[in-house]
């Protein structure tokens, strides 16, 4: 949240040089307090480990949120009981006429095909579609981010010549971007991918910025310069033992994976994984929330469709 300070303090322009939040006396005194209305479109197959992950980051801030869980109509998950899909979650015909503050859309396990063979591709990007004029803001996460950079912005994906799977060293290239404020000069995040973005092509994009890279896992955090889009490459969602289940469940398929990098300690899978990402998720999914939903989206949400 912002401190409030009189309008005149010369601390204002100190701290707004340090990239702090602050807020004068006069636009306090004009805000428009209500809930904040963000949805959920959960493509993970594990449906309810990753709206417990998403819950837990979201709920983490002073902010009131009222979620919604979106699944897809044309994909039915076969990993998350039928009963608990009817009973918590809507499709995209149900809530269509309907407009959020906020908008996160998972990863999925499909980023090997081609975008047009993901079974649910039209209908993803109906929904893309649908979000540029109900939506704010967007966050994508690690597949969904590399799906809207090439539908929005043309950005190819590559395959890796290995899963780029662990824990990784990142820093901030633009301090100044609300999304990073308070971010330390590195901080780790993890990611699960086949696939990546490229930087030379991420650059070429006028409308878009990258705030923060890994030099091992490349691009992690990207932004239209408008903020509307948020684009994650990584999970910094992920629960502690994540990896680690990622990483016995595709050995016990008898797959040739290696071992999640900077994740256990010593590269040893037979000891417990040390969490070092978790202040960093909470830190980003709040700064998100804060300034780029509920610091610029109308009270009214119907002046979005206006």
């Amino acid at each position: 949240m912002p401190v409030k300070i009189q309008d005149n303090l010369p601390a204002i322009d100190i701290l707004a040089k340090e990239n702090i939040f602050v807020m004068t006396t006069s636009r306090a005194a004009q805000q428009d307090i209500r809930p904040l209305h963000i949805a959920v479109l959960n493509l993970m197959p594990t449906k309810v480990v990753t709206e417990t992950q998403l819950l837990r980051v979201i709920g983490n801030t002073p902010l009131q949120v009222e979620v919604t869980l979106l699944r897809t109509a044309t994909h039915l998950s076969k990993h998350t009981p039928l009963e608990h899909l009817e009973t918590f979650y809507k499709t995209f015909d149900e809530i269509q006429d309907t407009s959020f503050d906020g908008l996160i859309i998972t990863g999925a396990p499909v980023e090997q095909l081609e975008y047009e063979s993901v079974f649910y591709w039209q209908e993803l990007t109906a929904i893309m579609d649908w979000a540029q004029k109900h939506v704010f803001s967007t966050m994508y996460i690690c597949w969904a981010a590399q799906a809207s950079l090439f539908y929005r912005y043309g950005v190819e994906k590559y395959p890796l010549p290995s899963k780029m799977h662990g824990v990784f060293a990142h820093r901030v290239l633009n301090r100044q971007a609300p999304l990073v404020r308070g971010f330390d000069d590195v901080f780790n995040a993890p990611h699960s991918r086949h696939t990546e973005v490229r930087m030379e092509d991420l650059v070429k994009v006028s409308e878009l910025e990258v705030l923060a890279c890994s030099d091992e896992a490349g691009a992690y955090l990207i932004a239209s310069r408008d903020g509307k889009h948020v684009f994650v490459t990584g999970h910094c969602e992920y629960d502690a033992d994540t990896l680690k289940n990622e990483y016995e469940r595709d050995r016990a398929k008898g797959m040739d994976m290696p071992v999640p990098r900077h994740y256990f300690p010593d590269d040893d899978p037979s000891r417990e994984p040390m969490v070092t990402w978790r202040s960093h998720a909470n830190l980003l999914f709040a700064n998100w929330l804060n300034y780029y939903v509920y610091q610029e989206t109308p009270y009214d949400l119907g002046a979005l469709l206006r």
